[in-house]
């Protein structure tokens, strides 16, 4: 079982990058036991900082292979903050093909927080052959509802009403009703210095909220110092969110069906205002082979101690299962 704050790991046993189109090359790495049961690891966004060793957390380096995934535009995957060609479906796309790249004949595990929960929610349904299981956290259904609650202040705003006005006051006046769309339109700028600024204040917004306790202004200050991530972050958001995810109204909970046999575990933050717990709910109710856990003391974090921790006891608990993976 794994000891205090999840599971250690030893550098990548390999890594490497998959060209999944003329215009985008992938990365991805792996970790734990070149024959263990494959688990693949759909980091949040869309876009930001891809993965790093730091998601191997959860899961045991004795029982687990770990491929850890750089979605297109973000991390190490070329070209960063790139959101032509840049779609859920076409990331449902590069998925498989990673999975046949490594030599996967079925995903033990696909693990996915916040983005990566509609990611990994959106995958099984194309592919529910290819997956044993799921773990979701955080989880996020990619409705215009959800993405209204986080930043149209209906709901997220109401509790961290300073953040807030910061968020919104750097919009012009006349532009504040709409502010995604708004702050879309400066992340796309041609004026490089536009885009940059209106990023950091978007992703200033997001970080500022997502955990119970608030993440002190320095550290947020010095993450929105990483021009590459604060980039991909904003620009691949607010590109999926006006496009609504590129999902039909209700797909992933309409989608349910087709993997209801699934073991499927959730760990939700009680106290999560940038993905509501009401969604996790919801899939809870569609997925009779589903178990929800309330972390009583967390926000939106993976990190967050009670979170984290159950996370890890998922992995412990799925990777005891004869699932018919590798």
């Amino acid at each position: 079982m794994a000891q205090g704050a999840g599971y250690t790991h030893a550098d990548e046993f390999d890594a490497g990058d998959l060209q999944v189109s003329d215009l985008h090359r992938i990365h991805y790495a792996q970790y734990g036991k070149p024959d263990g049961k494959p688990v693949v690891f759909l980091h949040g966004g869309p876009g930001g900082a891809g993965c790093t060793k730091s998601n191997t957390v959860f899961f045991n380096p004795a029982v687990y292979r770990v491929i850890l995934l750089d979605q297109r535009g973000a991390g190490q995957s070329e070209p960063t903050a790139e959101t032509r060609e840049n779609t859920t479906q076409l990331l449902i796309q590069d998925i498989e093909k990673l999975r046949e790249h490594v030599g996967v004949k079925k995903w033990h595990v696909v693990f996915g927080g916040s983005w990566g929960s509609t990611l990994t929610l959106a995958y099984a349904q194309a592919h529910p052959e290819a997956c044993g299981s799921l773990v979701l956290r955080g989880v996020f259904l990619g409705t215009k509802a959800e993405v209204d609650l986080m930043d149209g202040g209906k709901l997220t705003g109401m509790v961290w009403p300073e953040e807030y006005d910061r968020f919104i006051s750097y919009l012009p006046e006349g532009k504040r009703v709409h502010p995604l769309e708004a702050y879309h339109e400066l992340i796309m700028s041609d004026d490089r210095n536009v885009a940059h600024k209106a990023a950091q204040e978007w992703n200033r917004w997001e970080l500022s909220v997502s955990y119970l306790h608030q993440t002190p202004g320095a550290e947020i200050d010095a993450k929105l110092e990483d021009e590459r991530w604060v980039m991909s972050h904003a620009k691949m958001e607010t590109h999926y969110f006006v496009n609504g995810c590129f999902l039909e109204p209700d797909q992933l909970l309409k989608g349910c069906d087709k993997i209801e046999h699934i073991p499927t575990r959730i760990a939700q933050g009680r106290y999560d205002l940038v993905c509501p717990p009401r969604a996790a709910v919801a899939i809870h109710k569609r997925l009779p082979n589903s178990v929800l856990y309330w972390s009583p003391q967390a926000g939106h974090s993976a990190t967050e101690p009670g979170t984290l921790a159950k996370l890890t006891e998922f992995c412990d608990e799925l990777g005891l299962l004869d699932l018919g993976s590798k």
